[in-house]
Formats: structure tokens, C-alpha cells, sequence
């Protein structure tokens, strides 16, 4: 895929992050955060240890002070080598040396702080052990937006992800379908993402027929027939930013019953999408959706949420399902993706990544969301 390779974040990116990060923990009252290697790590920092290991690397962010990354001094070359290494401080530690005293010195010995979800449980409890007094949260309860909110930069790379996807579903549909494995097709868009720049493919679910009905039914050895409805969702990373879209073809022309469930969850994604807007609270999205399929009689067979937020991984905060009252903001990123599923007969599902804008809702897929009809 052609175009201009993006510019790469620099250590004043990453110094606002990480400064808007400690500033949010101090809001939410707590002491500060320790932020584990993985995606929060990476959004941070830059840094994504080559392996992560049972030695201790840590983050640790708190208002008013430098942000200091604990590292195993063999990793210390590399972490250097971070594009966001000029904006915090290196904290060494060796093999035979503890590192959860080091990195105790960094906290308040009484403090409350937020920690990632995918910390290590040795490491929490290390921490707790040598500082009894210390408490903690996961990063999703404690500061789920933290991720949420996009900047220019950050929304370019969103936009190319999808479009790259949706590249490689304009490919992907002239493909044969019928005489060949579930397995062939979601091979086939695999590399079709790679071939349109995707570092990570991260899911193919290629759902023909009654195994449409399984919203996550990934890939499988049926043999696709003259007939089939097939849900096509796939996605990953590209550029370290997420692409997720779905969409239903069916093989050959469809019953008339199953153009009118197509057209149904078309008119809610519509709906879902026509509900985006500043102010607006996450579950209103969802209800938009979800009461067109509820007011065509199919409301059982919607089984899910309408979405999920989206940035440095393909499934983050925040969530448009009933009951979050968080209201959605410019830079939001998620998708809009209802679906009906007929148990033992074929699904539907559309998908697009939608932004938040100053005064609604921009699509970062652009795909027909029409019936396709494939060989």
C-alpha cells in the first residue's frame, strides 16, 4: 500500500504522556503508577522489552517527579535506545540485588497506586511485601481512559490501520469462497493485512454458515458452500496502531430472508453511528443499535456489545455497552459493530472504527456496507 511512512513519535510525545499519565493518577487520588511492559508501556515510554522476563522492569509515574523506568541493567542498552528514554530517568538493577527495594524507594511507603493489568503477580506481591503499607489498582479500573483519547498523530495511524484493512477486504472479495476451508480464507486476509502493511495480524474469524452464529468463531476446517453466509472480522496492528472491521458477504445470491437481516443490522450500525457525538455517554451508542434490531424482533439474537475502544491494541476502553455513562469526547476511538446471530443458521455483523469529532462521528472504514456477493 502506498503512501508516506508516518513520522515517529518523539520524546516530547512521550514526555506529555507520561506527564498527563502522573497528572491523571493525582486526580483519581492516587500515589502514582507503575506500568508494567505491554501497551500502556509502549504508549508511555517506547519501550517494549525485546523479552519479558521474570526480572523486574517498571515504570513508575507519580505528579510532581521524574518518571523513572527500573530495569535490569543487562536490558539497560536497549531501554536507552527507547524513543522516549530522553524523557525519563534509568534505574538499574543486577542480578543478585533486589530489585523491589529499588524500586520501593521510588513510592510512598503508604501510597495507593495504580498498577497495570498485566503485572506480573510476583512483582505486586514483592512490592507489597517489602511495603506493607502500599495498595493497589488495576489500571482499567483505576484510570480506564487513560489510553482513550487520541491525539492527531496518533488518529493518522488509526486512519491508514483501517484503511489498510480496508484494502484488504476489497482483495479478499474477489477471492473464490465456495469449495474451500474456513482456514483458506482467513489465510488469505492474514496475508492480505501483512501485504498491506500490518506488523501483527491479530484475528481472521471467517464464520460460514450456522458457524456465523458464534461471534467469535475464528477459523475452522469447514469447506465453504454455494449459499453460505460468511462473517469476515479481522484486524491487528499497523504501524503499533489497531485496524478491526467486519463484514458479510454471502456466496451467491442471497434468500430473501437473509437480505432482510443484512439490511436490518445495516440500518443499526447506521443508527449506532448516527449516535456519535460529543457529550454523548458510550451506552447511548449502544442502545442506538441495539433498538433498531430489538424493534425488528431479532433484539435475542444481538449478543454482544456494539463496541469496544481501540489505539495501541485492538480491544481497549471504552466500551459502548449499556451502563457506561462515560461520555465520549474528540479522539475517541471504537468500533460500531452489531450483529444478529440465528443459532444452527448464519450470523450478520458490520463493523466500522468510528473517531469522535468536534461535532460527531467520522468512519475509519469505508468499505460497501451494502451485501456483497462473492464466488
Amino acid at each position: 500500500m502506498t503512501g508516506s511512512t508516518p513520522a515517529p513519535f518523539t520524546a516530547d510525545d512521550y514526555r506529555a504522556r507520561m506527564e498527563r499519565a502522573a497528572r491523571s493518577a493525582d486526580e483519581a487520588g492516587l500515589a502514582g503508577l507503575l506500568v508494567a511492559p505491554g501497551p500502556d508501556m509502549v504508549w508511555l515510554t517506547g519501550y517494549a522489552p525485546t523479552a519479558v522476563t521474570e526480572r523486574l522492569t517498571v515504570l513508575v509515574l507519580a505528579a510532581g517527579r521524574d518518571p523513572v523506568l527500573v530495569v535490569p541493567t543487562l536490558e539497560a542498552p536497549d531501554a536507552e535506545k527507547a524513543s522516549g528514554a530522553p524523557a525519563l530517568t534509568l534505574r538499574g538493577w543486577t542480578d543478585g540485588t533486589d530489585p523491589y527495594a529499588v524500586t520501593a524507594a521510588l513510592l510512598d511507603a503508604g501510597g495507593r497506586f495504580g498498577i497495570s493489568d498485566n503485572a506480573w503477580a510476583m512483582h505486586l506481591l514483592g512490592l507489597q511485601k517489602i511495603l506493607p503499607g502500599t495498595s493497589y489498582a488495576a489500571l482499567t479500573d483505576a484510570l480506564p481512559m487513560l489510553r482513550a483519547v487520541k491525539d492527531a498523530a496518533e488518529l493518522e495511524l488509526l486512519a491508514a490501520a483501517g484503511a489498510a484493512a480496508d484494502a484488504a477486504f476489497e482483495e479478499i472479495r474477489k477471492v473464490p469462497f465456495a469449495g474451500r476451508r474456513e482456514s483458506d480464507v482467513g489465510r488469505d486476509l492474514a496475508d492480505l493485512l501483512r501485504r498491506f502493511g500490518h506488523s501483527q495480524v491479530d484475528f481472521t474469524i471467517v464464520g460460514s454458515g450456522p458457524n456465523g452464529a458464534n461471534p467469535h468463531h475464528e477459523v475452522g476446517d469447514r469447506v465453504i458452500r454455494h449459499g453460505d453466509m460468511v462473517v469476515l472480522d479481522f484486524g491487528g496492528l499497523k504501524d503499533g496502531y489497531g485496524s478491526d472491521t467486519s463484514r458479510t458477504v454471502h456466496v451467491g445470491e442471497p434468500t430473501d430472508e437473509e437480505r432482510k437481516v443484512h439490511d436490518i443490522v445495516r440500518a443499526a450500525q447506521e443508527a449506532g453511528f448516527g449516535a456519535v457525538r460529543p457529550g454523548a455517554a458510550c451506552q447511548e451508542v449502544d442502545r442506538a443499535a441495539r433498538a433498531v434490531i430489538a424493534g425488528a424482533g431479532y433484539g435475542e439474537y444481538f449478543i454482544h456489545r456494539t463496541g469496544h475502544g481501540i489505539g495501541v491494541t485492538t480491544h481497549e476502553p471504552p466500551y459502548m455497552i449499556e451502563g457506561e455513562t462515560q461520555p465520549l469526547v474528540p479522539g475517541m476511538c471504537f468500533s460500531v459493530e452489531p450483529g444478529i446471530y440465528l443459532p444452527g443458521r448464519f450470523g450478520v455483523r458490520i463493523e466500522d472504527i468510528v473517531t469522535v469529532t468536534a461535532d460527531g462521528g467520522r468512519r475509519l472504514n469505508n468499505t460497501t456496507r451494502d451485501m456483497v456477493i462473492v464466488d
